[in-house]
């Protein structure tokens, strides 16, 4: 039979072997490894400790000597031993807030970018999937992950849908019952996933406050997602306990205050993913205590997971004038001590899992080690861990692969009032952030086209389309300031409920554009002048690519770089949020135009 590299990997309980760490701690049991000649990043003192090896057995870390210390007792075979050059130890890193969904990747995928940037252990919040195929698909992603070669965990998707039926339709439907089932029936599960209707928390809605209420009576942590100060108290007294929308020092210093964990930040500056540069002033200008900061990714392509991982938002902290052990520190022993899994995770201590990175002085990783088995050499995946990325991982059933059902008949294009005047409500995008604005435009003479209009005001086409096979509904918008200079562009990644939505300059590109998606079951795509110019294939629930992840960040890749030239200054992902109800202000479902500050949907036209 194949070995699984899981099996490699796999950590025993702590309490199956105590006696024997305890006998290799004792020199009286011969380590199973030993890595010397190191220094040892310590995240219980933040400090680097010097001239160090340290003693690996049943996956676990036994004991931390100093360098050399195996010759006194033991003849351990030279490949059990490990010369580290005097680099630096650290505890493998953990990434508290993330979706494996923005990646386009499957669990086990997404393993090799993770590992390859020092990061062991990720808490995933799979509410795209669940948005699509309810519990079902949060069960497929956590098989998924139990198969994966990383210590994944899961935050419960809270938010599902991420406002009411009233405003968007989803194929999934979380409630406080469903939510109930899934903490009993998987231990991976260790809190809630960010409760992103925060408008609705604080408003006192029942629904959601049940749902908190089944993580809360589990003593678990209930994790968040709120923008503006006036929310603070009120989403704070209803339980929730973290946040990684700080975007600026003084909500920050707010959140931090009222008692909740904050989660920096750090991505792609090009994005809008990269808001650690103004939060971390909380602590270089405010002087907070790092003791409740950690450091996140949050959502990140396949391209930019390999570019910009956890690793690189440590060295980013350390830039903006954190020390090198607490920045370290708030990528490991933090994010364990937020989910109460430090007896185990965050840190080189005795007994601990030997999740090991070797890092240089910059804090560039170049080495990883899972549970004592080497995953990453000099910055590149070993042969056992290609060996299960290739070969082992988990197959998502048929069922994943047949989630977009388009309606048959499809107006991609508003009518024009038939009026001499009327107004237009439009959805107007402001860089650098995520959040978009209402602006009206006046049409002022009767109109036979929207040609003029469009290129007076620049505006794109807007359309997202119900694609879970309940009612086929569609609507209608206009997007200002996107750029998009010819044909059109699709995505089935349309935050949170992922309809399908589709933006251009003309009816016959649109209709293309989704008709592709609909052949591939899922996808995000460009096309001009009925020609398809690029794409990435996402079969698994209209979400995620079945291929190895160095081949989707390569797709991806290409993708942007045609993205960037179709003339789109909206980020694909942030294209991907223009449905997502919940982010501040003006947003489209499959419903209509939403007032975000209201959840009311409000018209296209007015007269």
């Amino acid at each position: 039979m194949q070995e699984n590299l899981i099996n490699r990997f796999s950590v025993p309980n702590l309490s199956s072997c105590t006696i024997e760490l305890a006998s290799v701690a004792s020199n009286k049991t011969e380590p199973d490894l030993v890595l010397t000649n190191a220094r040892v990043l310590s995240t219980y003192t933040d400090r680097l400790l010097e001239n160090k090896e340290v003693w690996i057995s049943k996956g676990r870390i036994a004991s931390i000597k100093s360098s050399g210390s195996h010759k006194n007792y033991f003849s351990i075979n030279k490949n059990n031993i490990y010369d580290v050059n005097n680099n630096i130890l650290a505890p493998g890193l953990i990434d508290p807030h993330m979706h494996i969904e923005s990646s386009m990747m499957t669990g086990c995928a997404y393993a090799e970018a993770a590992l390859l940037n020092g990061t062991t252990t990720i808490f995933c919040d799979s509410h795209e999937i669940g948005n699509v195929c309810d519990i079902e698909g949060i069960e497929w992603m956590l098989d998924d992950c139990r198969e994966a070669p990383l210590s994944i965990f899961l935050t419960l998707p809270s938010t599902i849908p991420a406002t009411n039926n009233t405003l968007e339709t989803a194929g999934g439907d979380l409630t406080a019952q469903k939510t109930s089932i899934l903490y009993d029936k998987w231990p991976e599960i260790l809190g809630l996933g960010e409760k992103m209707d925060f408008v609705s928390v604080c408003n006192g809605d029942e629904r959601s406050h049940s749902i908190i209420a089944e993580t809360l009576k589990r003593n678990l942590p209930v994790s968040g997602h709120v923008f503006g100060r006036e929310f603070v108290a009120a989403y704070a007294a209803s339980g929730v306990s973290d946040t990684h929308e700080a975007e600026e020092k003084l909500f920050t210093n707010d959140l931090l205050d009222a008692g909740l964990w904050i989660f920096l930040r750090g991505g792609n500056p090009k994005t809008p993913w990269n808001s650690i540069a103004e939060a971390v002033k909380v602590i270089t200008e405010y002087d907070a205590s790092t003791k409740r900061i950690c450091v996140c990714t949050d959502d990140r392509d396949a391209d930019d997971l390999f570019n910009f991982g956890l690793d690189w938002v440590v060295r980013q902290a350390n830039k903006l004038g954190i020390n090198k052990s607490i920045a370290w520190s708030m990528g490991s022993l933090h994010p364990a001590t937020r989910y109460n899994i430090d007896s185990d995770y965050g840190a080189l201590g005795h007994s601990r899992r030997a999740d090991i990175v070797m890092i240089d002085d910059n804090l560039e990783v170049h080495n990883t080690w899972l549970g004592g088995t080497l995953a990453v050499e000099d910055k590149k995946i070993t042969s056992v861990l290609d060996n299960q990325l290739s070969n082992n991982r988990y197959k998502y059933p048929e069922r994943a692969y047949n989630t977009v059902l388009l309606p048959k008949e499809i107006n991609f294009i508003p009518e024009i009032p038939n009026q001499s005047k009327f107004k237009i409500n439009v959805i107007k995008t402001e860089l650098p952030g995520i959040m978009t604005f209402k602006e009206t435009i006046n049409i002022d003479n009767k109109i036979s086209d929207w040609t003029d209009t469009m290129k007076k005001n620049n505006l794109c086409h807007l359309c997202v389309i119900e694609r879970h096979g309940k009612n086929g509904e569609f609507a209608h918008g206009f997007l200002k300031n996107f750029n998009l200079k010819e044909g059109a562009v699709a995505s089935s990644v349309g935050h949170d409920a992922h309809n399908i939505i589709v933006s251009g300059l003309n009816k016959k590109d649109m209709k293309l554009a989704v008709e592709i998606i609909h052949e591939y079951q899922g996808g995000i795509v460009i096309v001009n002048n009925g020609k398809l110019i690029s794409s990435v294939k996402l079969p698994i629930a209209g979400l995620l690519s079945d291929k190895k992840a160095t081949e989707v960040a390569n797709e991806n890749k290409i993708f942007k770089e045609n993205w960037d030239k179709s003339g789109c200054t909206l980020p694909y992902m942030g294209f991907n949020l223009l449905p997502l109800s919940v982010i501040p202000n003006f947003r489209i479902t499959n419903k209509g135009l939403v007032d975000v500050n209201t959840m009311k949907i409000i018209p296209l036209f007015e007269y």
